[in-house]
């Protein structure tokens, strides 16, 4: 049988990113209990969303987001799969690949993430490195750095402006 080629894009359209924002809350606040009612924060009002797509289906089943606090230094955060379709790592792989090399075609030079304690060896496999461990949300994490070389520059030309943030 073969892999499903999920599709890995920018979240454009209102239902797009209703349903980053909706898979995110299901994420981090139901399932991890890392927030309350909602994860949506100041970083929002900057950051891209980046969504993974089921063809067959059209349903969004993973989100990340990339934000550029400084020029050239980007972050990636709120990675996450719908739990049904946690099987593997292919939508993570995909997620952090088109996250990297989409900043990286954005002129990053340094593209950072703090990663929880448990995805580490998941994101070192992928070339990254840690560079110190840390707390946040009252759970181990770890700032991780890409290797730049192994995430090529795409062609994706960088949207005018990030998403909308709806109050929730």
């Amino acid at each position: 049988m073969a892999k499903t080629q999920y599709q890995f894009q920018l979240a454009r359209s209102s239902s797009e990113v209703e349903a980053y924002f909706n898979l995110r809350r299901l994420i981090f606040c139901q399932e991890q209990g890392l927030f309350q009612d909602d994860d949506q924060d100041e970083i929002d009002r900057t950051a891209y969303p980046i969504i993974a797509i089921e063809p067959e289906t059209d349903q969004i089943i993973g989100v990340v987001r990339i934000y550029e606090p400084h020029p050239g230094i980007w972050y990636g955060g709120r990675l996450g799969t719908h739990p049904d379709y946690r099987r593997g790592w292919q939508i993570g792989k995909g997620l952090i690949y088109k996250a990297v090399t989409t900043a990286n075609t954005w002129g990053c030079h340094q593209f950072l993430a703090t990663v929880q304690l448990q995805n580490v060896r998941f994101f070192q496999r992928l070339h990254w490195q840690s560079l110190q461990e840390i707390t946040l949300c009252n759970r181990p994490h770890h700032l991780m750095e890409a290797d730049l070389n192994y995430y090529p520059p795409g062609t994706e030309g960088r949207p005018d402006r990030a998403i909308e943030v709806r109050a929730s």
